[in-house]
């Protein structure tokens, strides 16, 4: 239990710095790259320790690789189109 509790702590760290730096107010894309890179980090510990992927085979890990290479190209293929749509029909009056 020591260990979540800790690994709980280290995520609401990283919050507290998110929303320090946003407070902060850097240069826009400094902001992205350093939350980006945050997020990502934070996102790893979730999936790691609280959905008990550190203490499943590497063969489960591995197996989620290729989805995710496969979300990220369909979400570059589609979201072009929806931006696309979006300016095409204009404001709503």
């Amino acid at each position: 239990m020591k260990r979540y509790v800790v690994v709980w702590m280290g995520l609401l760290a990283i919050v507290a710095a998110e929303v320090v730096i946003t407070l902060a107010r850097p240069a826009t894309l400094v902001l992205l790259a350093v939350l980006l890179a945050l997020a990502i980090v934070e996102g790893g510990l979730a999936l790691l320790y609280f959905m008990h992927l550190k203490y499943e085979r590497r063969n489960l890990l591995w197996s989620l690789i290729p989805t995710l290479v496969i979300v990220l190209v369909l979400m570059g293929h589609f979201f072009p189109d929806a931006f696309r749509l979006m300016h095409q029909r204009g404001t709503a009056p």
